[in-house]
């Protein structure tokens, strides 16, 4: 009985694994079974599959076909396994040699008439294939841009079966990826375009120069929006490896554009007060697909309305936060997504939230109740907080300059470069990143110069994970203001961004 192998990637979350995939042809009745953990999307390739190999010019085989993807016990999902089994089944047939197909990963879906078709999670695919070693893939023509993104492998595309057959046979070679091309940088909303708010844009500043949260609280109008839209502006460009990682989630999540897929701006994802906790963490039947917050990884999340959001989307967001990642466990396997960020949070003072403060019929408890919708738990864990007044006639016409984004971007990456280097032989690239018994240890500060903490702890104002963030928004303005360390001017300024915003 005829046997033989092609290979694919099956991906859990962006971790790729290659994939066996064995075609065993045997006698009796003309059927096919799949087998391998298949997902209902893969339970329905041996349809796809034999039609795409009939209507390329190819027989398909009589009596019994067998399919195996090995691992057995690793669950398959999606239809990036067709190219790859209809190689394995032409192969035993002997319809094309096996030899091209020896170090070289299929990933693509058929359609009926044998095109290939585009999948999501080319990028990480080809990224766990080259960690195993292999040296060449084929791909949908459709995805070389996306595939390009990989050095250490050869790429080729086919647009049809009928490629990747001739290309088997040695007839005829597949199609090769196009020089990559440096993106040109997407436009992003410019700081000047924001009127008044010095203290607003402070803190924007501060927090894209240390990585920290931001909470926003102010009337409708007043420029919440404005200011979260720029941060991406004033933060630095992703490198290379957090391109890549970027781009990763992105490819899995099926959002890449076509024309240029590679991420190198810092995304921002605002979704809307009605996502469900599976879209906002990530979720859905069988493997989980990564939510809002992945694709925010290395950018902002921006949650507008927070306190529409309800208790239960905002609450899972806590161990996030903290840990960086989101890890998701289902019955068929837990899936690991990345997910550092940055959050952003705009929320008006209380319900009814007129233009003007005065025109508020909410009762002070009212008010209260409105802004407790935001747990102390989480705001414990958003490290600046401010509040933006009405704007007055005389500056919402001002037609004076304001500091466009350029020139505080300038101040936030030398900051960033001072924290950078500091923080370098242990591995943390901003002061978000530190963790408190290295601020508390290692990097220790006078005593002049956290006594302010010291009585806010002693008063209960302050929890020991909010003098934690304390200390790094201190050493953050240490940065922007050229200092080596921080003084007690800037702890006080640290301490009073904690400040709870008043109800």
């Amino acid at each position: 009985m005829p046997i033989a192998k092609a290979w694919s990637v099956a991906l859990l979350g962006i971790d790729g694994r290659v994939i066996e995939i064995e075609a065993d042809l045997g006698g009796g009745l003309s059927r096919v079974t799949l087998v391998g953990l298949p997902d209902a999307g893969l339970r329905e390739a041996k349809d796809r599959v034999r039609s795409a190999v009939r209507n390329s010019g190819q027989s398909w085989p009589d009596g019994k076909v067998t399919l195996g993807l090995s691992p057995a016990n690793l669950p398959k999902v999606g239809s990036a396994y067709d190219l790859g089994i209809a190689a394995a089944v032409l192969a035993a047939t002997g319809s094309v040699p096996a030899t091209r197909l020896l170090g070289t990963v299929l990933l693509g879906e058929l359609a009926l008439d044998g095109r290939v078709r585009p999948v999501r999670g080319i990028l990480p695919g080809l990224l766990a294939a080259r960690a195993a070693g292999y040296e060449r893939a084929v791909v949908p023509a459709e995805s070389l841009v996306e595939a390009g993104l990989v050095d250490g492998i050869d790429v080729a595309g086919a647009a049809h079966l009928r490629d990747l057959v001739a290309w088997l046979k040695k007839e005829a070679e597949l199609v090769p990826p196009e020089p990559q091309v440096p993106p040109a940088p997407p436009a992003v909303p410019d700081l000047a375009d924001v009127i008044g708010q010095p203290e607003a844009r402070w803190a924007l500043e501060v927090a894209a120069a240390g990585g920290h949260h931001l909470l926003l609280t102010g009337p409708p109008g007043v420029g919440k929006t404005m200011l979260a839209r720029r941060l991406p502006g004033l933060l630095p460009r992703l490198s290379h490896e957090e391109s890549l990682e970027v781009t990763a989630v992105h490819s899995v999540d099926g959002s890449l554009s076509k024309s240029s897929p590679l991420v190198t701006v810092p995304p921002f994802v605002a979704p809307h007060h009605s996502i469900t906790v599976a879209a906002l963490i990530g979720g859905g039947s069988g493997l989980a697909t990564p939510g809002a917050i992945s694709r925010a990884h290395r950018g902002v999340l921006f949650l507008d309305e927070v306190c529409e959001f309800g208790g239960q989307r905002l609450e899972s967001l806590r161990t996030v936060l903290e840990e960086g990642e989101v890890r998701i466990a289902r019955v068929k396997g837990a899936i690991t997504y990345p997910a550092r960020f940055q959050l952003i949070l705009a929320t008006n003072p209380c319900a009814c939230a007129p233009p003007k403060e005065a025109d508020c019929v909410c009762s002070p408890t009212a008010r209260r109740r409105y802004l407790g919708r935001l747990s102390g738990p989480l705001l414990d864990r958003v490290d600046l907080r401010v509040r933006l007044r009405p704007l007055s006639a005389i500056n919402a016409h001002d037609t004076g300059a304001t500091e466009p984004s350029e020139a505080v971007r300038t101040r936030v990456l030398q900051a960033r470069d001072r924290a950078a280097h500091r923080w370098q032989a242990h591995g943390w690239r901003s002061n978000s990143e530190v963790p408190g018994p290295a601020l508390r240890r290692e990097f220790t500060l006078p005593a002049n110069a956290t006594q302010l903490l010291d009585r806010a702890m002693d008063r209960g104002a302050l929890s020991g994970r909010g003098a934690d963030r304390c200390l790094r928004i201190a050493w953050t303005l240490a940065d922007l203001d050229g200092e080596q360390r921080p003084g007690p001017d800037q702890v006080a300024s640290a301490l009073a961004f904690r400040e709870r915003v008043a109800a």
